[in-house]
């Protein structure tokens, strides 16, 4: 309460159904380049990082 007034209410949290989405949903809609997880060069890190 606030002045008298009501600021909050304390109620239960309803649970939620989460749908899961179907495996290979966007199958042939892009494609992940052979260097994908290679280092980033030294200027970019530098950028990024600040160091």
């Amino acid at each position: 309460m606030q002045a008298g007034k009501p600021v909050a209410e304390i109620r239960p949290i309803l649970p939620t159904v989460k749908q899961l989405r179907p495996f290979a949903w966007c199958t042939g809609e892009f494609t992940v380049p052979d260097d994908f997880d290679t280092l980033l060069p030294k200027d970019i890190l530098t950028a990024f990082e600040g160091t």
